[in-house]
């Protein structure tokens, strides 16, 4: 009983150094993080610093409001979601859409393989293992853009339970999200939900990938064939 007691008021001294315009403020400061993260990407473009510099500075940019989310969708069980804000036909219309959706990946897929496959034989040849030499180089090449777009699908899913959890208000209504949720730290808590937004995680996490690659920081070229 006493090491309970004494957790708690270790928790609570924590959770009372938390600055009070953060705990008031919390998704203003989130907007103004990103929005520091994301002035470096641009500048990053002109200063043209190391290739794998913009993966740092989207990550910074999205890290407060990734972190929080991910620590309120893990502690928030699937069941807790309200199931009757979501309509039959709303269900199936989005499974619709993702199956619409894989099959033109698929079909985009098989379009740029056949593609990829004449343009490497008219560059190389029948050289059979120059051939396969140099498509080993362009999926080592390919690594980085295919991880960006895993990365946008994962923030655009989070996103989506986030906005069916919490809504897109900075503080949420009372009973929105689990009770035992930093229960015993509940600046903490307000700060985490706060920056917990589905808005800021999408231009966070988004936002900052799509104006990173538009930028031209993943560049597959013909230099991958040299």
């Amino acid at each position: 009983m006493t090491a309970d007691v004494s957790g708690q008021h270790r928790f609570a001294d924590r959770d009372a150094r938390l600055p009070a315009w953060l705990v008031e403020h919390p998704l203003t400061a989130g907007w103004s993080w990103t929005a520091f993260w994301a002035a470096l990407i641009v500048a990053d473009e002109f200063l043209d610093l190391a290739g794998w510099s913009w993966y740092v500075l989207v990550g910074m940019a999205a890290l407060p409001t990734l972190l929080a989310s991910l620590a309120l969708l893990h502690a928030t069980p699937r069941l807790y979601l309200r199931p009757h804000r979501e309509t039959v036909l709303g269900h199936f219309f989005v499974r619709f859409l993702a199956l619409i959706a894989a099959f033109l990946v698929w079909g985009v897929s098989v379009v740029m393989s056949a593609s990829i496959s004449t343009t490497l034989q008219s560059l190389v040849g029948a050289d059979e293992r120059e051939v396969t030499g140099v498509g080993f180089n362009l999926l080592l090449a390919a690594v980085p853009l295919v991880v960006s777009v895993l990365w946008l699908a994962f923030i655009i899913r989070c996103a989506w339970f986030l906005r069916r959890l919490r809504g897109w208000k900075q503080i949420p209504e009372p009973g929105t999200v689990h009770k035992k949720f930093l229960r015993d730290m509940p600046r903490l808590r307000r700060v985490v939900v706060g920056l917990a937004h589905p808005g800021l995680l999408l231009v966070a996490g988004l936002g900052t990938s799509v104006l990173a690659l538009l930028l031209g920081a993943v560049e597959l070229t013909v230099n991958v064939l040299k």
